[in-house]
């Protein structure tokens, strides 16, 4: 895929998008740049005992504004100057093999940190409802296979990544991508839209769980959304 070829699935993906949909609403903090960060939807103490405060602070502080800054410093470049003008749902979109590193890596940890705070709270946990608790059921057979499968594929992707619930033509699957990547890009081997998703990079974990990512795989189910991870199936 050529520039013009880029620009003009990115531009086209973004036609009809409401900006703070994949957001929560909520309304950003100025980072360095023409891309945001958005404060943490709640109190980076807020899903303890399950995700400790300092971790919080240091992922969303740190990791995810490292992210921000350096896709702003990447779209600065001239040869990706246009990419400046694009909502981060459309570049991510328009991500393929040809994408500049630095925007495919920066891009991904941007969009991706910011779904995954927004699918987790205090308080939390539970079960799925409605549709999306329907079609976990004929895809996986029940709720708890669903989390079987899931675990498997969280501790099973090696080194850094994520597992993901998508969004398919014909129901939810689950999937996972190595590094920032997500199941928008056009570089994902199982595409669909995110309903859910958990970082398995070990800066999400490892203060509270050093090397055991199984036990915060498990964690994580209580502080899952499942009022907000339903409204991303629709």
């Amino acid at each position: 895929m050529n520039r013009s070829e880029f620009l003009k699935l990115a531009f086209g993906a973004s036609a009809g998008l409401i900006a703070t949909r994949s957001f929560g609403g909520f309304e950003p903090t100025q980072a360095e740049g023409p891309f945001t960060l958005a404060p943490l939807p709640y109190d980076a103490g807020a899903l303890e005992p399950h995700i400790d405060k300092r971790t919080m602070e240091i992922h969303h502080g740190k990791h995810h504004k490292a992210y921000v800054d350096n896709l702003n410093k990447a779209v600065a470049m001239p040869e990706n100057a246009a990419m400046a003008k694009m909502s981060i749902d459309a570049l991510v979109k328009g991500i393929d093999a040809k994408t500049p590193a630095a925007v495919r890596n920066n891009a991904g940890g941007h969009w991706n940190h910011t779904f995954f705070w927004n699918i987790m709270g205090p308080n939390a946990g539970g079960t799925p409802k409605g549709a999306l608790a329907d079609a976990i059921n004929k895809k996986f057979g029940s709720f708890d296979n669903f989390k079987t499968e899931w675990g498997k594929a969280a501790t099973a992707r090696f080194g850094s990544g994520w597992v993901w619930l998508i969004k398919t033509s014909d129901g939810v699957d689950i999937t996972t991508t190595p590094n920032q990547d997500n199941p928008l890009m056009g570089v994902a081997e199982k595409k669909g839209t995110p309903i859910m998703g958990l970082d398995v990079w070990e800066h999400a974990y490892y203060l509270n769980y050093q090397n055991r990512r199984p036990d915060y795989v498990a964690a994580a189910w209580n502080v899952f959304d499942w009022n907000k991870i339903g409204k991303n199936f629709g």
